[in-house]
């Protein structure tokens, strides 16, 4: 089986490589991945999707980033006869807006946060006065995961909610988790939870970023937490979206609140979510070509129990001097091949290129995604780490509390 895969950054470096073990994948070519996906995938410009995909003849297109799923590439691929691994533009809005996703949650009953949409500075102001703090203002806007603030400064919700649409909402307390779910339109399988850190600093300080580490899987979260996600929240979004004539066919992401009140979405994404991705993927032992073939093809209730490798994973994103705010590019990375020999670890690009001179430097915000397993979250942690501080980037910067006080 040919594989395309449409994007460049940490996820689909994790997608190739956890294609790459696949028996059944004979070819990976990407589009237009990055220096590090060039180590497993041939690497193709990216003009448009249906143009790569005509020129490639892939067996599945698997669409990583979420605007042009939200532009309507799947659409595209599938009339024009390809395999396509990802949802339909209608069926993205589900990230693509923020108020759409709620609009759908109240019609399927699931379990969310109380909103109220802005469009003007006085809905804005009235909607922070009725919510009250903290405040959560989310642009209904794809943003790059950068598009919320969490802040008990009024002043700064909004500053943050000017100019856009905004979605206001009720802060949900409780910890966060990450709930990836394949999706043919019809049969829903889930995959291992993870956790992501996506404030900035230590501690849970500082702005939201894209994503600063993750890790997988959850010891502390009893089982029949993920059963109750999957009956209450993906099943019923899932066949809402089929009653309304806008199926979804793909990855939705479940981005979760354990509340007091029980699990409750804090988003939905409409793809792999970059870094959870890095950790989950590392643990799945099942064939994610077949897999994502079968979500393509409508033929998940054909696969058998997922298998997953013993263990855990652990990321660390290493961030270019600047980020999030005005991440510096061109700066050269040293020491990557030092710290991908430490055991059990896997240096993914995200934000990388070559210069002129053939030398790897930043190309992006988040640069490289430093991901480990080991025996157990001490153990993966202990290496990822510890590949980390081997790397040289000038200016760059990363957390390094990801993974350390899990709950056991």
């Amino acid at each position: 089986m040919r594989v395309l895969v449409i994007g460049g950054g940490g996820r689909e470096h994790a997608l190739c490589l956890g294609l790459s073990r696949d028996p059944s994948v004979t070819e990976i070519v990407a589009a237009p991945g990055n220096p590090g996906i060039a180590a497993v995938a041939r690497i193709v410009p990216l003009t448009t999707p249906l143009a790569v995909a005509t020129d490639v003849a892939p067996d599945l297109v698997v669409i990583g980033p979420e605007a042009p799923l939200v532009a309507g590439a799947a659409d595209e691929l599938r009339a024009a006869g390809f395999a396509v691994f990802g949802p339909s533009a209608a069926a993205a809005a589900l990230e693509g807006s923020k108020a759409f996703a709620k609009d759908v949650m109240i019609a399927a009953g699931v379990p969310t946060a109380s909103h109220r949409v802005a469009t003007t500075p006085a809905e804005l102001a009235a909607a922070l006065d009725a919510t009250g703090p903290p405040y959560v203002v989310k642009h209904d806007e794809l943003a790059a995961g950068k598009g919320v603030v969490v802040t008990a400064d009024r002043d700064a919700a909004l500053a943050h909610g000017a100019g856009h649409r905004a979605v206001v909402e009720e802060y949900l307390d409780g910890p966060e988790v990450s709930l990836f779910c394949l999706t043919d339109g019809a049969t829903v399988v889930q995959l291992l939870p993870a956790q992501d850190f996506k404030r900035l600093g230590d501690g849970d300080v500082g702005p939201n970023t894209g994503g600063m580490g993750a890790y997988c899987p959850l010891p502390w979260l009893p089982p029949d937490v993920v059963d109750e996600v999957v009956k209450t929240i993906a099943v019923p979004t899932v066949e809402h979206m089929a009653a309304r004539g806008t199926p979804f066919s793909g990855l939705l992401y479940v981005g979760l609140a354990l509340t007091s009140d029980g699990p409750k979405v804090v988003e939905f994404n409409c793809r792999f979510g970059d870094p959870e991705t890095q950790v989950v993927l590392e643990l799945l032992d099942s064939p994610i070509g077949e897999l994502l073939h079968a979500v393509a093809t409508g033929r998940l209730a054909d696969v058998g129990p997922l298998r997953w490798r013993d263990g855990a994973a652990v990321v660390v994103v290493v961030a270019s001097e600047g980020y999030p705010a005005d991440p510096v590019t061109g700066d050269v990375i040293d020491g990557v091949d030092d710290a991908a020999s430490v055991d059990g670890v896997a240096v993914l690009h995200a934000g990388t290129a070559l210069d002129a001179g053939g030398r790897l430097v930043t190309a992006g915000g988040r640069v490289l995604g430093v991901t480990a397993t080991g025996v157990d979250i001490p153990a993966a942690r202990s290496s990822a780490y510890d590949a980390v501080r081997r790397l040289r980037i000038r200016g760059s910067h990363y957390r390094t509390d990801i993974a350390a006080a899990v709950p056991s």
